[in-house]
């Protein structure tokens, strides 16, 4: 006797015992090959937990050819059941999900979703094909896979930039599909980058050799945000190399603590940088430190290590460059956790044996300012930054750069980030894109393309923000409460380029706070003496006051940032500058419908034992 809608009767038939579950259960499945655009010996080269317990392993490979993602999920310790999916910023509710449950007799597989409260509907549209089921001594082993896009208004579109999935398990037994709500089980997410490139890892050279710079036992303070700087050399005499690949080293137990690292090398003109180790705004700190700005490293939060292309590597050391280098450890700390020693850092792997082309990073989107700032209760604001065609016309060589990776970032009310490359005024391609961003899931990745930029073209970078839960004027700034706008673009061959960004004109802003103080009753601080972080936090919010900022952002004349890694600016007039005029935008992705629609059944069911 069979439970509950079914597929078309498989032409092969494999049972699987599910361990741990208190009757025995045999799952009667579909078994497909994995028809794969990956070698065998390696079937699924990315894998992460999803639980923090381990309980939970998923492994996954992409097919860019079929357009989908074939996914294992292993479950050490099954009990009655658990649900797997998707969901737009790793809520269990309004998810695209996968269930796997018993009712005590039979157990079934099934392509489901939540509702706005929770609840498991079955889904018409069954994208999710199970390929196998299979008991191993580790537990069972999922195998099943899902188009990128299916066209089902329940499924989640799977894109390029972060993917939320989420899980649940399921402890007892339910009646039905229907009888499950989210709200009661134990559930979690995970972030991943489910697209991978299908970009080779480069051969490290045999000449390599590593260095780790690191902030040796740091007691990190008991306070939300601290930016703490710690000065390192290089040995003298230290000839120039290029640095083909480096990774995080993070204290054991300090993994919630560390948001993000960078290592920056000092001005070549000076003999000789204190050394220092403080936080980054102590009154303490050697003025000589704002001159350590050229990055050769930036890690985040959920990155891994990071490789150069084979023809290009970060060069450092040699004649008239300088020994000094200066770490950047950002600490979180919303806890406030106190007495914890941390000696995190990164280990920078280099080789005597220079590649072809010098790479470099190049600064893109937002100046650090409070000019720029998002409303609060904002669902999604948009601030957007530019990299004009007057600095790329005057900075970049006329054979242009190649970027081969990025790293976006923003704090917390981040929600997405864009940077579109536009020539003639018009937008022509994606240099990276993120719709589902989280400031928690921060990597550098490498682009599917490089994406080579000439001069004259504009590179334009917009971040997206939720303000829904802040009731003051969320300003632009270093502190994890204020926000960022940056595309940290890594190319080559390396300019004298390092910074390229915007913020509206602060003269225009002022004349916005004059503006808004004539139509208001309240008074708008707009005495001199008041910063602009005074100024937006008296500005009565509502729709007048709101809709004028989005409005002044979108037409006003810009500052310009075109520096150099010494902090300076290329020669020009960089104030009040038009906006780029952009007459041709790029559509956002759309899903691409499978070329052959999925059965609408409820997926495979289970016999009685």
């Amino acid at each position: 006797q069979h439970h509950g809608p079914r597929l078309p009767s498989p032409s092969v038939r494999e049972a699987a015992s599910m361990y741990g579950t208190a009757v025995a259960i045999f799952l009667v499945i579909l078994v497909a090959a994995l028809q794969g655009s990956v070698p065998p010996e390696n079937p699924f080269p990315y894998r992460i937990l999803l639980d923090p317990q381990g309980t939970l392993e998923l492994s996954w490979n992409v097919s860019y050819v079929q357009e989908a993602v074939h996914f294992r999920l292993l479950v050490r310790e099954l009990k009655a059941g658990l649900l797997f999916g998707m969901s737009d910023r790793g809520e269990m509710e309004n998810a695209d999900l996968v269930v796997l449950w018993t009712n005590g007799d039979s157990a079934y597989f099934a392509d489901a979703w939540s509702d706005q409260k929770g609840q498991i509907h079955l889904d018409t549209q069954q994208d999710y094909q199970l390929l196998q089921a299979q008991g191993t001594p580790d537990g069972l082993a999922l195998l099943f896979k899902r188009p990128f896009g299916t066209c089902d208004p329940k499924d989640y579109f799977i894109e390029d930039g972060t993917v939320h999935l989420v899980y649940g398990i399921l402890e007892q037994p339910f009646p039905s599909l229907e009888a499950i709500n989210t709200s009661s089980l134990q559930t979690g997410l995970q972030r991943v980058q489910l697209l991978k490139p299908e970009v080779p890892v480069p051969k490290v050279p045999a000449d390599t050799r590593t260095m780790e710079i690191r902030a040796p036992d740091v007691l990190i303070p008991g306070q939300e945000t601290t930016y703490w700087c710690y000065i390192s050399e290089l040995p003298r005499g230290f000839a120039r190399h290029h640095i083909v690949m480096y990774e995080p080293i993070i204290t054991q137990g300090n993994e919630a603590l560390v948001h993000h690292m960078e290592i920056f090398q000092c001005t070549g003109g000076f003999e000789s940088v204190p050394h220092f180790s403080g936080a980054c705004d102590s009154r303490m700190k050697p003025e000589r430190l704002n001159y350590c700005r050229h990055v050769l490293a930036a890690w985040a939060l959920g990155a891994k290590a990071f490789y150069y292309p084979e023809e290009a590597g970060l060069p450092f050391g040699g004649e008239g460059s300088s020994r000094f280098l200066r770490l950047e450890v950002h600490y979180h700390n919303p806890l406030k956790i106190q007495g914890r020693r941390d000696s995190s850092g990164i280990r920078l792997y280099y080789t005597a044996t220079l590649r072809r082309f010098d790479a470099g990073i190049l600064e893109l989107g937002l100046v650090y300012t409070p000019v720029m700032a998002i409303p609060p209760r904002e669902p999604a604001f948009v601030l957007t930054g530019y990299c004009t065609d007057k600095c790329t016309q005057l900075a970049l060589p006329p054979s242009g750069i190649h970027i081969f990776a990025s790293q976006l970032h923003t704090h917390l009310t981040g929600r997405k980030v864009v940077t579109v490359l536009a020539r003639d005024g018009r937008e022509l391609e994606v240099v990276n894109r993120d719709n589902h961003y989280s400031p928690h899931f921060q990597e550098i990745r490498m682009l599917k393309k490089a994406v080579s930029v000439f001069q004259g073209d504009v590179l334009i970078t917009s971040c997206t923000y939720n303000t829904e839960d802040r009731k003051l004027a969320t300003v632009g700034g270093f502190g994890i409460l204020e926000e960022m706008c940056v595309n940290y673009a890594h190319y080559y061959p390396q300019t004298q380029l390092e910074l390229c960004k915007s913020a509206v004109d602060a003269g225009f802003l002022q004349k916005y706070f004059h503006l808004v103080n004539r139509f208001n009753s309240e008074e708008v601080c707009t005495c001199p003496q008041a910063s602009v972080p005074q100024q937006f936090a008296s500005v009565p919010w509502n729709s007048f006051s709101r809709d004028v900022l989005a409005a002044l952002y979108g037409f006003a004349p810009i500052s310009m940032h075109c520096n150099k890694s010494s902090a300076v600016r290329f020669q020009g007039e960089w104030d009040r500058q038009p906006l780029p005029e952009i007459i041709s935008t790029l559509e956002e992705p759309t899903p691409r419908c499978p070329a052959s629609q999925a059965q609408h059944a409820s997926g495979p069911t289970v016999d009685q034992d």
